[in-house]
């Protein structure tokens, strides 16, 4: 048997990691500013992370969601206050994209609507509901083509507005920054309208912080820049730092139905244990905080390239989470920050770099990539 080839790869097998650093088998070290798609929030192998997920190991790795899991219990009281949404409600399940699924699911039940309003370049998921509220049709199967949902134009709240007054919609499902569709951001004016219409016509609005959340802002959540406060809140990646969780924050004024939700695997006693010293080292080490204040150095001395460079054309995003547009395909350059100079990057689109490093990124570390990055485009 060989592997389903769904990802071109590059030739590099990553065995250990360290903070923001990685290493292959042949011991070459690499800078990591990709965090494995924005997965790692806290550092690749933090020593009480390991410790922590070792312990529960020996002790339980799984039983079913039948029975109390205190470790589930724990995770929602330090959630509350570490988000501030202590009043809200915490469905713990594997991925984004089942928090996507379930989010919309839930505000269907609701409501009892079938029309969902997606952003243009939206990314949501791989799964059934998620990936129809995706907007790249390369990936949309003829079964998931079922026409519940229009995409419109981030930043546009006329357009959003004339699909609101419909009264049929079902749920707003919005990135705050977009993180596949090339780090585009959504604005308070936009989004503070766009909260207010969801109220007057009944619609929910869900705020995908898959990507953008759990920190990597600046804030614990990329809306809260925005000034708005959502009906339902998804998030995945950081929250386990490589242990595959996901969760979906549901406002207190949408009740449990037993049988609607459920699942498996969700929030089990490993997963519960990863997101719980992912916690601890957030709060000890400030590092919300620190994504905040890199990311500003980062940002400023990308900018500061970019009057050198003319191969760069724009620099946006927020916290660690940037993206670099420049005037030619990604793929060159990108590629040859891997193999030259050692350091992982991601991308978007055809010309977008996207930087999403783990959040304990050092102002060092930021400067050494840009040392880096500034070879790649000056060769």
């Amino acid at each position: 048997m060989k592997l389903f080839d769904v990802y071109p790869l590059f030739d590099i097998n990553v065995v250990k990691g360290k903070g923001c650093r990685v290493w292959d088998d042949k011991g070459t070290e690499y800078l990591d500013l990709y965090g494995g798609h924005a997965v790692i929030s806290i550092g690749h192998c933090h020593p009480h992370y390991v410790e922590m997920l070792t312990q529960q190991l020996g002790k339980l790795g799984f039983y079913s969601n039948s029975v109390v899991n205190r470790l589930q219990q724990q995770l929602a009281e330090r959630l509350g206050p570490a988000c501030g949404y202590e009043d809200y409600q915490l469905f713990l399940i594997n991925s984004g994209a089942e928090a996507n699924e379930n989010a919309l699911k839930l505000a269907s039940f609701t409501n009892g609507r079938t029309r969902i309003l997606a952003a243009q370049k939206a990314f949501h998921g791989r799964t059934s509901l998620a990936v129809e509220a995706t907007d790249n049709p390369k990936i949309i199967a003829p079964i998931n083509a079922n026409k519940h949902v229009t995409y419109l134009p981030l930043n546009n709240l006329e357009a959003w507005a004339g699909e609101l007054e419909k009264g049929d919609v079902c749920a707003v499902i919005l990135e705050c920054i977009q993180g596949v569709g090339g780090i585009r951001m959504a604005t308070a004016e936009f989004a503070q309208g766009l909260q207010k219409l969801c109220q007057a016509h009944g619609t929910l609005l869900i705020c995908d912080e898959i990507q953008c959340g759990y920190g990597r802002s600046g804030k614990f959540f990329a809306h809260q820049w925005l000034g708005i406060k959502p009906d339902i809140i998804t998030c995945a990646k950081g929250i386990g730092n490589g242990f595959p969780m996901g969760a979906v924050l549901i406002a207190p004024h949408l009740k449990p139905v037993y049988g609607q939700l459920g699942t498996t695997f969700g929030g089990n006693h490993l997963a519960c244990t990863a997101a719980l010293a992912v916690l601890d080292v957030m709060e000890a080490e400030k590092l919300v905080e620190n994504a905040c204040l890199v990311g500003e150095h980062l940002m400023n001395r990308l900018k500061a390239l970019q009057t050198e460079c003319a191969h760069i054309v724009d620099v946006r995003g927020r916290g660690l989470m940037i993206g670099v547009e420049l005037d030619m395909p990604y793929k060159e350059v990108r590629t040859r920050l891997l193999m030259e100079e050692h350091c992982f990057t991601g991308c978007s689109g055809t010309n977008v770099l996207r930087l999403l490093p783990p959040l304990c990124l050092t102002i060092k570390e930021a400067d050494l990539f840009i040392e880096k990055l500034k070879r790649c485009l000056t060769k």
